[in-house]
Parts: C-alpha cells; sequence; structure tokens
C-alpha cells in the first residue's frame, strides 16, 4: 500500500479543493508513491511528532495543520517549521495536512465537536456557495439510461440526502456528419435527426474530471455535446461552523460546565450569560470569530469557538453567549475524526494517534 493510497481516503471525505484560497493542505514533504509503513495523525507536525514517527516505523504524517503556510526561503533549522520540515527529510517522512477541507465538510472538524457535544440535526452555519455545477447533454434515447448511471457512478446526482437526482426530457437533435467522421448514427454529409433525452444533472465542482471522463467514456456518440453552469445555489453540506440542537435544554452555567469537561480545558472565556436556556448551539473549531454574526442572526443561544480577540466579543451583541474555549481544545478529536475513518477503510493497516501534546499554550493557575 502506497501513500497515495492512504491519502486517498481523506480525500474521497474532505476533497484538497474545498480548502480556502489562503490554506497549504495537502502533501508537503514526501511523495504520494513512496510505500507507506504506517500512519501517525497529529494535530501539527512537530519535530516532536516526526521523531516520534520515525520511532514508531511510520513513514506518513497526517496533520490537521500544514507545517508550512507560506513559502520557505531558507532550511537552516532556525525555526519550528524549518526544524520539523529538516527532520522530515532527514528521515524520508510524508508530511500530509487536512485543514479547511475537513473543515468545510459537515461531518468533519465541526460535525466532530457537535457530536462530543450531543448535538442533533446538524447542518452547516455558513453554507459555501459556486460548489455546485450543472451539467446538461444530450443522449440518443436507446443509451440515456447508460449515459445517466454512468454519471451517477461518477458522482454526480446527489442533492442532500437524495442519491441519482436527474432531471430528463425528450427532443429532437440534428447534426450531419462531415468526411473523417465516424457517426453512431446516420451517414456521413447527410443531416440526421434524432430523437434523444436531455439529462441535467448536478455535481460539486471538485468532481468534474471524472465525471466528465464518465460521460465521454460511456457515450455512444464520438462529438459529445454538453453544457457546464456554475450554479448560486448553496451547498448545504460545505461551508463554515455547524449548527444544531441539545435533545434537551439546558441552563447555562450547567452547560459550560459540561462543555469545560467535554473539552477537559481549565478555563472558558465567555461573554455575560443571558439568564435563558441553551437549545440552540453553533460551533466552530479553530478561529472562528468570523462567524459569530451568522451564529447570531440563526438563532444561536451560544457559539463555541476559538481565538476570539477583545472586540470580537461584543458581537454577541448581549443577544448570545459567545465562548472561547481554546485553538487546540476546539479541533483535539480531529485525530479521533481521522483515525476513525482510516481505521474504517483500512482496518488491518497501521494507524497510530500521537502521544505528544502540541498544545503551545499553558494555562497558570
Amino acid at each position: 500500500m502506497n501513500i497515495n493510497d492512504i491519502l486517498l481516503h481523506i480525500e474521497r471525505f474532505a476533497a484538497p479543493e474545498l480548502q480556502e484560497d489562503w490554506d497549504n493542505a495537502g502533501l508537503i514533504t514526501g511523495q504520494r508513491g513512496w510505500a507507506c509503513t504506517g500512519a501517525l495523525i497529529c494535530l501539527d507536525a512537530t519535530v516532536e511528532v516526526i521523531r516520534e514517527a520515525v520511532q514508531k516505523g511510520c513513514n506518513l504524517v497526517i496533520a490537521h495543520h500544514p507545517i508550512v503556510f507560506k513559502g520557505l526561503k531558507k532550511l537552516n533549522g532556525k525555526n519550528y517549521i524549518e526544524q520539523a520540515v529538516i527532520e522530515a527529510i532527514k528521515g524520508d517522512i510524508a508530511i500530509y495536512a487536512a485543514h479547511t477541507n475537513l473543515d468545510n465538510v459537515v461531518l468533519g472538524v465541526n460535525g466532530k465537536i457537535a457530536e462530543k457535544l450531543g448535538l442533533e440535526n446538524i447542518t452547516i452555519l455558513s453554507p459555501k456557495r459556486k460548489v455546485l455545477r450543472r451539467l446538461i447533454t444530450f443522449a440518443p434515447l436507446d443509451k440515456a439510461e447508460d449515459v445517466r448511471q454512468a454519471l451517477f457512478a461518477g458522482g454526480a446526482g446527489h442533492i442532500g440526502q437524495y442519491a441519482e437526482c436527474s432531471f430528463n426530457s425528450e427532443g429532437t437533435g440534428t447534426f450531419k456528419a462531415e468526411e473523417g467522421a465516424n457517426p453512431y448514427v446516420g451517414e456521413v454529409g447527410k443531416r440526421h435527426e434524432e430523437r434523444e433525452a436531455k439529462i441535467e444533472i448536478v455535481y460539486p465542482y471538485y468532481l468534474e474530471y471524472q465525471i466528465i471522463k464518465a460521460l465521454k467514456d460511456n457515450h455512444p456518440y464520438e462529438e459529445v455535446a454538453y453544457d457546464i453552469f456554475t450554479m448560486e445555489n448553496v451547498h448545504q453540506g460545505i461551508g463554515s461552523g455547524v449548527i444544531g440542537e441539545l435533545p434537551e435544554a439546558m441552563d447555562e452555567a450547567s452547560f459550560l460546565k459540561q462543555l469545560k469537561e467535554t473539552f477537559r480545558v481549565p478555563v472558558v472565556r465567555h461573554t455575560a450569560l443571558q439568564g435563558k436556556p441553551i437549545k440552540k448551539v453553533a460551533v466552530c473549531g479553530g478561529a472562528g470569530s468570523f462567524l459569530s454574526g451568522t451564529a447570531l442572526a440563526q438563532g444561536a443561544d451560544i457559539y463555541i469557538t476559538a481565538d476570539v480577540k477583545y472586540h470580537e466579543f461584543f458581537d454577541a451583541e448581549g443577544r448570545m453567549v459567545l465562548a472561547d474555549i481554546g485553538h487546540y481544545e476546539s479541533e483535539q478529536f480531529t485525530v479521533d475524526l481521522l483515525y476513525d475513518l482510516l481505521v474504517g477503510k483500512i482496518p488491518t493497516f497501521a494507524v497510530l494517534k500521537t502521544s505528544v501534546d502540541t498544545n503551545p499554550v499553558r494555562y497558570f493557575s
């Protein structure tokens, strides 16, 4: 089994194309073609984690945070980033990061936080636009089902909890095969009319290559006619943060105590309590203050995130509780998420969780 085989399981779950423009998710050191001896999962690929991987015989480190965000101009070991990269190169260790692409899927980082909180009816807090595209193509009636099935197999036709969604209508197509053509129907030099099905189907843009390949590989025509449109619709399964509900409402103090215990934090920074029950809960792992207004607009009783600055606490407007539990603490269960994903796909392969605490923040009490 090579490194690419391992990474494809992650990328089918959280496509790299879903990362934010500023991000650097993906393979940072190493090569996909290397044979994989084991995978070590962590939040941060620090030099200590790289050494742990070497010690445990793992030549793949899967991190949530990319160790390299911007281009490195020098590699002389003067900072923790360069030290980690040098250690990885010396030890033939591949470093892979699943970052904002893992944040941006509903069952990813934030879905895991929601699971730990026991939330129900989970939806994306701020779903993304222009993720979906619409494909329109035409096939002779006797081959239309073959084309549809190929598109479905390629990943097209998913709308929420429904698969194999398409719209079909019938009409007449015309074409005249010119010299050198090898038409499926009709004759060279003569205009032909063919009863055809018009097939309309949606898909996420990052699957476009495989879907168009499936279309062309399974369509009987020599030249396949198709149109692609970018849709303004939001994708309900892709975006930032999630929002859900507790099975039963809780008073604020009890919920904060449970939050503190679940995420093993010594302190929770929060705005003034509102004196009302907590039922609707919004979350965003990591630095998520940019979603405070969205959480408020969607009626969240509390919004849980991290890295909130002083002035950003005012964004709660005295209408919800804004709680900061710490960056590392909010994302700590991402290690479990990736571990469970890989073990579920390749149960006999060596997948390990790091034993290194990479949280740089300490609390004095």
